[in-house]
């Protein structure tokens, strides 16, 4: 029974211990809460130890300094660099831990799989190196990236290029998600500062030592020699062994890489810096400060104890992103923590791929992206789910490591420093191959002799461009103008140019598509910078000035010389409009005097013979006739001036082609060309012949020639004997055919503009801007002078001709004005005696009288208009007759006695009489517009 009360008490004792220590944990784990957090990482790679070590420290140092109930439990995983291993981690850390945030994956590629686990689980995946900027919050709003978008760096490395004005860049990346991730940004932010990237080279990440050798063999063998490199550590390492193999790290190559391995370079061994000497890299820069030297002290020791195998230790900031997050991710989970149980593992599951759901995960998230702290790696501020970046540091590696030569930051762009006031470059630089000269960013390729230019092959106008094959030692030699220019232009560049030429039969523009297509490295020969042409290629400046014009044959005047040359000054239209304005003028003229002037009265055929007579003595100022009306002298002076103007322009045009060498073109007008279907010839292979039919000229009326000598045969013929009765062509080529055949042919017409001879390269070689300068330097000089003289000679011992010839004889056009002048004068004159004499009859025209027409009244008032006017001046008694005389006047006044003034009122009352209806109705004869009696009558009547 004791034994039996002993062994109950025991019992007791035993749960009542339990009980009791049940509930010291329970009340422990309310006072201490723990987090579980797993981290993903490759740990056997050099980013991955210093990372984990940097974790480790960041969870001591954070709850050393922070007195926080909630304490992350870190479970880790290694995923041996391998894609599919990284998901497997993941996929255990939430279904058999059920982490509540997961640190890493470590690279891109496996970031995909594994945030796409997180957006199912609501569980943050935090990384500090997946940097690939396909990779984002915004389809998968579950990842975080606490460091900074490779695509950040995009403008840092653009503005290096830009800072050295390089124009062709080559990136070389890996085939990853990381190293496709960044090239859109470069692309973009190249063109934004007018560089190309002429070509692309993708290298995959399991390629052979072979693959790169081969791939590296290409790049050589291109012009560019600036190469950015995008990739991962192990990659790159390869590449640049490689590369100074083959000697792409000589002098005149330029490397730039990225951060994803600048920031690894203090951790790369001897012999891998010692092949990227001269290579030029970018990186996050990290401030610095007391707490970053205290931890990085700290840090070398502790790594140096854990890994003494391990000769380089220098931390990059992989190691402080990672030292950071881990922070970031403390404050947050305290932040969360309500009670004991809000930390309990959720029961939510997700049906598909059977993954714990976490009930505060979103919050945890929320949290994390509102932390703001000063940390190692500078201000940890997340934006759009990212590190912010601010500046980029730019270094030189040089010697055993790297050499810091200035700062890249959105404002400022390059600068020697951060500070204010620091200039806007570079410090000085160590170039690969040990070389200080700033490299130009392209050459020749080696392979082969140099470039390849090709040059027309043409039988005519030799001296702009003979080319002429050995068929013995099968060499081509080049002369002519345009070769000596190439020649000069090739001396002003600050580097050799090696070259050989290929010569071309063909059109100028299949010439220059083989430039396109890639079998010709440029162009060099008369070639002519056509819009149509600029599609496949680039030009350089011009060297020389050119335009179309035609030329057609001269005819000698004199030849044609004869008795009625005196008709020639003078077109047939000016001929007529002179004599029909002649005769116009004397015709008013006679009007206004007819009433008042003896002289223009008489019988109707002494009437017409003075008018006539005076019309056309006035060209020559002969005529005598006095005139009285004012408004008649206003005309003749009028008309005097006009032909004072013709007379004298008359009397120079006849002069000089009595006097003066008449040369004079066949024909002077394109459209008469088009119109009359005359054939016309342009040089064979030339734009010329596109042109001519923009112009609608007819194809079968088009011929090519080639050579001077049948311009000079085919005009000759001319258009009806097998020739052309004009020849379209450039002015260069033009101007050495009128030097040879200087008298017999001319420029006339318009001149239809191009923008010259250039050199021809592919589009967006660099070489066209070096080019174009050297081609300034040698046309603005006496250089250009002296080699138009040894090849066309001097072209001023011929005559000059003008381009605008046109014949001699004056044109209706010069003197319209004139006529004009002189026209209307006429026509007011005559307009207003009209209406001063119909308002003086006016009871004529306003007779009531029903029985008289139209045609009796206008007779009534001709009748009328052939009466003297006995009231105006000459008429009235004891007045000297007073008039204009211009020229040779008589001195004779005429006179009027009584007898006269009577039989001339007789006459008018019997006229007038005569016109009285046969019922008058009282209306007197006055009244009809009989003339008043005058006490001196006319002599007679006419």
């Amino acid at each position: 029974m004791k034994s039996t009360i002993q062994f109950l008490v025991s019992i007791l004792v035993l749960f009542s211990f339990s009980l009791l220590c049940e509930l010291a944990i329970a009340q422990n784990k309310i006072i201490n809460s723990t987090f579980d957090v797993g981290v993903v990482l490759d740990l056997e790679t050099w980013v991955g130890k210093m990372s984990e070590s940097c974790i480790s420290m960041a969870l001591s140092d954070f709850y050393a300094t922070h007195n926080y109930s909630t304490k992350l439990a870190l479970h880790w995983r290694d995923s041996k660099e391998d894609n599919v291993a990284a998901a497997f981690m993941a996929m255990d850390l939430l279904k058999t831990v059920e982490v509540q945030a997961i640190i890493g994956p470590q690279k891109s590629a496996q970031a995909e799989f594994v945030v796409e686990l997180g957006d199912k689980a609501h569980v943050p995946i935090i990384s500090f190196s997946a940097t690939s900027p396909s990779l984002s919050s915004i389809p998968t709003p579950y990842f975080i990236r606490a460091a900074q978008n490779d695509s950040s760096q995009a403008k840092a490395i653009a503005a290096i290029i830009q800072t050295f004005n390089w124009r062709e860049v080559i990136p070389i990346y890996e085939d990853t998600d990381f190293g496709n991730g960044i090239i859109p940004y470069l692309s973009d932010a190249f063109q934004e500062i007018e560089a190309r990237i002429p070509y692309r080279s993708v290298i995959p990440r399991s390629a052979t030592d072979d693959r790169i050798l081969s791939e590296l063999y290409k790049l050589m063998t291109m012009q560019t020699r600036v190469f950015v490199v995008h990739m991962s550590s192990s990659s790159g390492v390869r590449i640049f062994s490689k590369a100074k193999e083959v000697g792409m790290m000589n002098e005149g190559y330029v490397w730039i890489i990225t951060d994803g391995l600048t920031t690894l370079l203090d951790s790369m061994d001897s012999s891998v810096i010692d092949s990227m000497q001269g290579v030029l890299g970018v990186k996050p820069y990290v401030p610095k400060s007391k707490a970053l030297d205290n931890f990085t002290a700290r840090w070398k020791r502790k790594f140096r104890r854990e890994n003494p195998d391990i000769e380089r230790t220098e931390l990059s900031v992989f190691g402080l992103w990672a030292y950071d997050t881990t922070w970031a991710l403390a404050m947050a989970a305290e932040k969360i923590r309500v009670s004991n149980s809000s930390l309990q593992k959720p029961q939510t599951k997700d049906n598909l791929t059977n993954i714990t759901v976490s009930e505060m995960g979103q919050k945890l998230r929320d949290e994390i992206l509102k932390t703001k702290f000063k940390g190692l790696s500078g201000n940890f501020v997340l934006l759009d789910g990212q590190l912010q970046s601010s500046a980029f540091q730019i270094v030189n590696v040089i010697g055993k490591g790297e050499r810091e030569i200035g700062f890249w930051s959105p404002g400022n762009g390059i600068t020697r420093g951060l500070e204010g006031g620091n200039e806007k470059k570079l410090k000085s630089i160590i170039w690969p191959g040990e070389s200080t000269a700033l490299p130009k960013g392209w050459v020749i390729p080696t392979s082969g002799k140099g470039m390849r230019i090709g040059v027309p092959v043409k039988d005519g106008f030799s001296e702009f461009l003979n080319v002429e094959r050995d068929s013995v030692t099968n060499r081509t030699d080049v002369t002519g103008f345009s070769k000596e220019v190439f020649d000069a232009v090739l001396k002003e560049l600050p580097y050799g140019l090696p070259h050989y030429f290929v010569p071309f039969n063909g059109s100028y523009d299949n010439l220059i598509f083989q430039i396109y297509l890639q079998k010709f490295d440029a162009v060099m020969g008369d070639t002519t910078i056509r819009a149509n042409r600029s599609l496949y290629a680039d030009f350089t400046l011009p060297y020389s000035e050119s335009g179309v014009t035609m030329i057609v044959p001269i005819k000698d005047d004199r030849k044609n010389k004869n008795a009625w040359v005196f008709l020639k000054p003078l077109t047939k239209d000016l001929w007529l409009s002179s004599g029909a304005a002649a005769i116009f003028t004397g015709f008013v003229v006679w009007v206004l005097e007819h009433r008042i002037n003896e002289e223009f009265r008489g019988p109707p055929d002494h009437q017409i013979g003075v008018m006539l007579w005076f019309s056309f003595s006035t060209l020559v100022f002969a005529h005598k006739e006095k005139l009285v009306s004012n408004l008649s002298r206003f005309v003749v002076i009028i008309w005097v001036f006009v032909e004072l103007i013709l007379m004298s322009s008359y009397t120079a045009s006849l002069t000089s082609m009595l006097t003066v060498l008449q040369l004079q073109p066949t024909i002077t007008d394109v459209k008469e060309l088009i119109k009359n279907g005359h054939y016309v010839g342009y040089q064979r292979d030339s734009f010329v012949h596109g042109l001519l039919k923009k112009m609608n000229f007819e194809e079968s009326k088009l011929r090519g020639y080639n050579t001077a000598e049948e311009y000079a045969e085919a005009l000759s013929k001319g258009s009806w004997n097998g020739g052309v009765s004009a020849i379209f062509d450039e002015i260069p080529y033009i101007k050495l055919f009128l030097n040879k055949y200087c008298g017999e042919y001319t420029m006339v017409g318009p001149t239809y503009k191009t923008d010259g001879w250039g050199f021809v390269f592919p589009r967006g070689s660099p070489l066209v801007l070096d080019i174009s300068r050297a081609i300034l330097n040698v046309t603005e000089g006496d250089q250009m002078m002296a080699i138009e003289r040894k090849w066309f000679g001097n072209q001023t011992t011929c005559r000059e001709q003008d381009t605008t010839i046109t014949s001699n004889s004056l044109t209706l056009d010069s003197f319209w004005g004139l006529f004009l002048i002189t026209g209307i004068a006429s026509a007011s004159a005559l307009f207003l005696f009209l209406v001063l004499f119909l308002y003086k009859h006016r009871h004529i025209s306003t007779m009531d009288d029903s029985k008289k027409s139209i045609r009796c009244k206008l007779i009534a008032l001709a009748k009328h208009f052939d009466q003297k006017d006995l009231s105006s001046y000459p008429f009235k008694p004891n007045q000297p007759s007073r008039g204009l005389t211009i020229g040779r006047s008589t001195s004779t006044e005429a006179s009027f006695n009584f007898n006269n003034s009577q039989r001339a009122l007789s006459i008018s009352n019997h006229l007038s009489e005569s016109f009285v209806p046969e019922e008058d109705h009282g209306v007197s004869s006055s009244e009809l517009g009989s003339p008043s009696i005058d006490t001196q009558p006319s002599r007679e009547i006419n």
